[in-house]
């Protein structure tokens, strides 16, 4: 019996390995957005600093373990069996919950889902042991910790309001001060703003957080305790702190000309590293250290049943060693800096707070339209009532140094906000430790973004409707997680209970399934954007470079009109629906991705260093690639819709006429590929009549589908679909041969120019 629950405790560390690498992936955006938003500093000087406090965040960790033991549920009415189904249910949960949104670049919240998971656990665990011993759902409130539980879950949901609110209001009165241009009065009041800053972090990170640390209980003067000493002379240290920092900070500045807030945003880089580490590091090894000091506590007595131990010591004080802490901070660690999973949930966050223009990430819904539309009201109202020239001082404190469109590589922000996140998200946050509230560091630092990038007016008439979108996505997908986590959870645990060890070890192997699953999904698409990016043109391509990449651009696109035009009329003719269906997602994907190069079209041309005609045709190569992507979504869709509705197929002569037309449309996109390959533009006027020959071609199949009508021979349905297929080919040849005229233009007007330097 003995050797089945140490197999579960090791599955448990196992699963908490793991957990540790789904979740800092996760949590990552927490504290390196500031940073990499504002390129404060290289990468490696960023992962360093974020290293740093992680490691010794994690040391600050013990005290938080008492969630996971006693925060949601009463342990004493627990026996030892149940108490491991309980953990092992929110392991296997976590581990598949986290991945699944790594995955897909949403930032979750850790906290929230180990809250709900244990709540969700506990609950399923009781009601099994209620209904084994007769009783009645009533008695569940005497083993749930519903008044903890509540406090918890109150404090997280506050958490997102009043780290909106803070972040809005700091930010505000700070770019009120410092404005756009801030580079002048860095030189005055930068050390003291810098100190300002450090100290605060300083104040509530080492001072309100080490009580609940393993340093706390270090002797240092007369055998006065570490954390009792921090607590009497707090008053003197934050002077000191404050002074300290001021006179170091502006000293750097003087011999070294080190930038003020560069050193600030890395301070405080690594502080929210190690206010996360801290705060949530209960999240990922909490329960299985509470899983193994049960293990502990049963083998002590002697390995009794295991359902008649009862887990009344986990509602006690129980230490957790150091070196645990730090062996899951290197673990932490490795993740942040290896991950791929992290930097795309950190795009997430920084494309909804970016002060430029780009793509936008999420489309626009209803609620958001009404916030805007309601806020642009109250502003022209508001402007009526306050004086014309208060309105245009603080305008002029608002107003950007640079536009995007003169600089699109400029950060996404500006140090000033970087620092206020930092500084808003890590104060809040340590207070929530200090008093052992497991707040979420996901909303606090995700909704103090999203503050500051309110009263910075990131959030512009152009952008305001797509980022609102965005926050309430990731919003409603907390929620989500919380429904899930405590669903799942529940669901799990309940099976577990009633199936016994080999439900165990079915569920392990399904969280090692998605896992891998949802890893492979990520490399596919990983590897998708990389040749993507590969096409993107960037400020430092030389000429060639610049053509050469365009010439990649437009040979996909023909080459996926092709395929998307020849796939779909061939399987429509073969009523092959799930092949058709294959053609529509293709075209899809052709379709996202004109619709995006067109809205990168902006940042893409101020990068090409040639004159204003290459930049002209460029815009063109995009018009016509979009235009091309819209015949295709004009002629797929309606031919999946008849198949898909079961509809008459098309008689065979219609089939015959159809299936040259394909053979001759894969020559003309053949030829054309080879024309834009080879450079061969001579040719331009030989693939027009190619084009010409076809248009004839078309214009016999219209006649002929004439004869058929007056002949009976096809009803109304086969005749509108067989017309409009012919109408989008001919718009489909047009738009060809235009995209291939325009890249022609491009290379030559681009040569031209790259010989008159």
């Amino acid at each position: 019996m003995e050797n089945i629950y140490l197999i579960i405790v090791v599955v448990l560390f196992a699963l908490a390995i793991s957990d540790l690498v789904v979740g800092v992936s996760n949590d990552a955006v927490n504290f390196l957005n500031s940073a990499f938003g504002s390129k404060a500093a290289p990468k490696w000087l960023i992962f360093l600093m974020a290293g740093l406090g992680v490691l010794i965040g994690a040391t600050f960790s013990s005290g938080m373990m008492e969630v996971a033991r006693k925060g949601i549920f009463h342990p004493e009415m627990f026996v030892f069996s149940e108490i491991i189904v309980i953990f092992l249910a929110v392991m296997i949960t976590d581990v598949i919950l986290l991945d699944m949104f790594n995955t897909f670049g949403m930032p979750t919240s850790t906290t929230v889902s180990i809250v709900f998971e244990l709540l969700g656990s506990a609950v399923a665990v009781s009601i099994v042991k209620i209904q084994q011993i007769g009783g009645s759902l009533g008695e569940l409130s005497n083993y749930i910790n519903s008044e903890k539980a509540l406090a918890i879950i109150t404090g997280i949901l506050l958490s997102v309001l009043i780290a909106f609110t803070i972040g809005a209001i700091v930010q505000y009165i700070t770019r009120l001060i410092f404005t756009f241009n801030y580079h002048k009065n860095m030189k005055y009041f930068g050390s003291v703003f810098g100190g300002f800053a450090v100290t605060a972090i300083t104040y509530f990170i080492l001072i309100k957080g080490i009580s609940g640390s393993a340093f706390a209980e270090i002797e240092v003067l007369n055998g006065q305790k570490l954390g009792e000493w921090v607590a009497t002379h707090t008053g003197k240290l934050l002077i000191y702190s404050f002074v300290v920092w001021v006179i170091f900070i502006q000293l750097l500045k003087w011999l070294f000309n080190i930038k003020i807030l560069k050193i600030t945003v890395l301070i405080g880089t690594f502080a929210l590293a190690m206010a996360f580490a801290g705060n949530d590091l209960v999240n990922f090894i909490g329960v299985p250290l509470a899983g193994y000091n049960s293990f502990k506590a049963w083998m002590a007595a002697g390995a009794t049943a295991p359902d008649a131990f009862s887990m009344e010591m986990l509602a006690g004080k129980v230490g957790t060693p150091t070196y645990m802490l730090l062996i899951s901070g290197l673990v932490m660690i490795s993740t942040l800096i290896f991950s791929k999973k992290a930097q795309s949930v950190v795009n997430t966050s920084l494309d909804l707070s970016r002060q430029n223009e780009g793509n936008e990430r999420f489309n626009s819904n209803m609620v958001a339209r009404v916030i805007v539309r309601s806020s642009t009201s109250f502003q022209k109202n508001l402007k009526k009532i306050v004086p014309a020239s208060l309105t245009d001082k603080i305008q002029s404190r608002f107003e950007p140094v640079e536009a995007a469109s003169v600089n699109p590589d400029a950060p996404s922000f500006d140090k000033i906000r970087a620092s206020v996140n930092l500084l808003v998200a890590s104060i809040l946050i340590a207070i929530g430790t200090s008093y052992k509230l497991p707040l979420s560091t996901t909303y606090v630092t995700f909704m103090v973004a999203m503050g500051t990038s309110l009263s910075d007016r990131a959030w512009g008439r152009d952008s305001a409707v797509y980022r609102i979108s965005g926050v309430f996505t990731v919003i409603g997908g907390w929620f989500l997680t919380a429904i899930i986590a405590f669903t799942v959870a529940a669901i799990v645990a309940w099976i577990i209970s009633v199936g016994g060890m080999i439900m165990i070890v079915v569920f392990v192997g399904i969280a090692v399934t998605m896992v891998v699953r949802t890893h492979i999904l990520f490399k596919k698409r990983s590897a998708k954007d990389a040749i993507e990016e590969d096409d993107t043109i960037t400020e430092k391509d030389e000429t060639e470079k610049v053509m050469e990449k365009c010439r990649k651009q437009v040979v996909k696109y023909v080459n996926t009109a092709n395929q998307v035009y020849s796939d779909s009329i061939g399987s429509f003719l073969s009523e092959d629906r799930s092949k058709l269906k294959e053609s529509l997602s293709l075209k899809d994907t052709l379709n996202k991705k004109s619709k995006k190069q067109k809205n990168k079209v902006l940042s893409t041309i101020s990068k090409i260093e040639e004159d204003v005609d290459s930049g002209h045709f460029y815009v063109q190569i995009v018009d016509y690639q979009r235009e091309l992507a819209h015949s295709l979504n004009f002629l797929v869709n309606p031919l999946y819709e008849h198949v898909n509705n079961n509809h008459k197929p098309f008689v065979q002569s219609q089939i015959d006429e159809f299936s040259k037309l394909v053979m001759e449309i894969s020559k003309f996109f053949d030829f054309a590929v080879n024309l834009v390959k080879e450079d061969k533009f001579e040719c331009t006027n030989d693939l027009i009549k190619q084009r010409d020959e076809i248009l004839v071609l078309l214009e016999g199949m219209e006649i002929t589908q004439i004869k058929r009508i007056k002949a009976r021979e096809i009803n109304t349905r086969n005749s509108v679909l067989f017309f409009n297929t012919i109408s989008e080919t001919k718009n489909m040849l047009l738009h060809a041969i235009n995209l291939i005229k325009a890249h022609r233009d491009f290379i030559m007007v681009t040569q031209e120019a790259s010989k008159l330097k």
